[in-house]
């Protein structure tokens, strides 16, 4: 029977029961007194089914009540809500456990905790790394098992977009590198992973990087002072020595631009996050670097479009290197007479910084590689501008330290459009 129907009848035993008690009443001549008795029984047994659902709801597991009419309507609504909520709860936990058994079986450490921030699960790895007791510690809070300042201000302050390295507690050689997401409306999912190894071999690369091209400068430019002596003296006045004499310059410039490039990127990778950052005037910039340009290549034409006068805040060698890096290649990829458009604008929420030319432009799939170090487009092409490959690496360390994005939109023989996104924030 439907809901409605179900009404229509309970309505009709109300109306049934009224008639009978009034012509009761009636008969004997208390009317009154016959219809409260008739409300009184019904309003009884409404009372004794509320009890028998109170009873049954205390303990679900048990068969639910038997009835007749609406009552029997809602008994049966109620079971039915109550058997598909247990098949959800099923599912869950079903996935639940899916997802425990799989977070068990990681390497990684893998925590999660309740909107408070309290233990709610942890697997054996995490234990191991941190030095936690679970289930002991189910409940506690995680900020009074893992003293770090730095993770509690990490974790304090909600911003995870970018992962935090934290020496680990067992052994502070060890650098453990922690990821944070939320889920299920406010539940935190922690991954701690042992990122020691890949530490140790950047900063291996590093110290070689910076150690070789300290150690490369003084041979160079020992030999670049011989070879500046030995180009003015008469023996080289020959002009096949001549030719030899420019070509081994040429070299040594090109070793001279390598070593620079190389030791600028160590500089800028090994400093600090507390490094001194201040208000930087991107105009007053930008037109310095145009005047330096009109010096350097008087014959090119650049182009300054400045729609806004805000400034970003930052360091302001590591941002006049980026700038400079953009324009020089645009300028050496592009045309003795097409232009290079800088454009300093407000697009949204961000201040975008544009470098635009004209030239031989870049293919697609190119563009996903072109900001690695040392990666050339074109071998050939490189030798003739005399680039290091390391231009735009250097760009794109130093976005990624501003909080940056590096976008580039290119076609080949159309030119490429370099664009650098501040936040305004």
């Amino acid at each position: 029977m439907s809901l409605a129907g179900s009404w229509r009848a309970e309505l009709r035993k109300l109306l049934l029961v009224l008639a009978a008690s009034g012509v009761l009443g009636w008969a004997t001549g208390f009317t009154l007194e016959m219809l409260c008795l008739g409300l009184f029984v019904l309003t009884g047994i409404w009372l004794w089914q509320l009890w028998l659902m109170r009873r049954w709801l205390e303990d679900p597991n048990q068969a639910p009540p038997e009835s007749a009419g609406i009552w029997g309507l809602v008994y049966d609504t109620i079971y039915g809500l109550q058997r598909e909520n247990r098949e959800a709860r099923g599912r869950l936990q079903s996935t639940v456990d899916y997802l425990r058994s799989s977070f068990a079986s990681m390497h990684d450490g893998v925590l999660i905790l309740t909107q408070s921030g309290a233990i709610e699960w942890s697997n054996d790895a995490a234990q191991g790394l941190l030095g936690l007791d679970y289930p002991r510690d189910r409940g506690q809070p995680v900020l009074n098992l893992l003293r770090w300042p730095v993770f509690h201000e990490y974790f304090l302050k909600g911003d995870f977009q970018q992962p935090l390295q934290l020496p680990s507690a067992s052994n502070s050689r060890q650098i453990l590198q922690v990821e944070i997401t939320t889920f299920a409306g406010g539940d935190f999912l922690l991954f701690f992973r042992d990122v020691t190894r890949v530490v140790q071999m950047e900063r291996m690369r590093r110290d070689f990087v910076g150690n070789v091209s300290h150690e490369l400068r003084t041979p160079l430019t020992v030999f670049k002072g011989y070879l500046d002596t030995l180009s003015s003296s008469e023996l080289f006045e020959d002009v096949r020595f001549k030719k030899a004499a420019g070509q081994m310059d040429l070299q040594v410039q090109r070793m001279e631009n390598l070593l620079t490039d190389l030791l600028w990127l160590s500089r800028i990778e090994t400093v600090s996050e507390d490094r001194e950052t201040n208000a930087v005037n991107m105009v007053a910039m930008l037109q310095e670097l145009k005047e330096e340009l009109g010096s350097s290549h008087p014959e090119r034409l650049v182009v300054l479009e400045l729609e806004t006068r805000e400034t970003v805040s930052g360091n302001y060698r590591e941002l006049r290197s980026a700038v400079s890096n953009l324009v020089i290649n645009a300028l050496k990829y592009s045309g003795e007479e097409e232009p290079v458009r800088i454009s300093w604008v407000r697009e949204d929420d961000s201040l975008v910084l544009h470098v635009a030319d004209s030239g031989v432009g870049i293919e697609q799939q190119h563009i996903s590689r072109i900001t690695e170090r040392f990666y050339r487009v074109d071998e050939s092409r490189n030798a003739r501008t005399g680039g290091t490959g390391l231009g735009l690496a250097i760009v794109k360390h130093v976005a990624v330290s501003h909080r940056a994005e590096l976008t580039i939109d290119s076609e080949p023989g159309r030119g490429s459009r370099f664009s650098l996104h501040f936040p305004l924030t």
